[in-house]
């Protein structure tokens, strides 16, 4: 098995930092709280499918969604992801509430979730780092929004 160079090290310690803030999400409505746990799921696959999309468009296109889809509480804290693109793929089923999530210590306003994601960062196309964790998303004022991811 080879090493991967020092900079594909540095990307991948960088993307494990950015998870716990990781992406975005906006764009589509929530579904309600009456709604069956299918439906959240579904609003949660569209959300992911509109962010990979942007990302397949280019970074100048995901950044354009990131902004747009950033949590309102938040929208200070965007970055750039110099020149890179993330696609996020989520495991809908494990999907459940998260009321303690906080963001550098602050309490995001709106229903929080979260969900188990695969993560696959890429750089002129050339996949520059992977990882499995969580991303989480918040329903607030017909809206689902997230928290961009900030590599350094």
């Amino acid at each position: 098995m080879s090493t991967p160079a020092p900079g594909r090290w540095r990307a991948r310690g960088l993307l494990l930092l950015g998870m716990p803030i990781c992406l975005l999400w906006g764009g589509s409505a929530p579904p309600e709280e009456g709604t069956s746990p299918s439906e959240r799921r579904s609003a949660v696959t569209d959300y992911f499918a509109a962010n990979n999309a942007a990302a397949r468009r280019g970074p100048d296109a995901q950044r354009a969604f990131l902004r747009r889809t950033q949590h309102p509480d938040f929208r200070e804290s965007t970055c750039s992801l110099a020149g890179r693109t993330v696609t996020i793929d989520p495991a809908p089923r494990t999907l459940r509430r998260d009321p303690d999530f906080t963001v550098h210590g602050l309490r995001p306003a709106g229903r929080v979730r979260v969900v188990a994601v695969e993560v696959t960062v890429r750089r002129a196309g050339e996949i520059v780092g992977r990882q499995i964790g969580s991303k989480h998303l918040v329903s607030l004022d017909g809206e689902i929004y997230g928290f961009a991811p900030c590599p350094a």
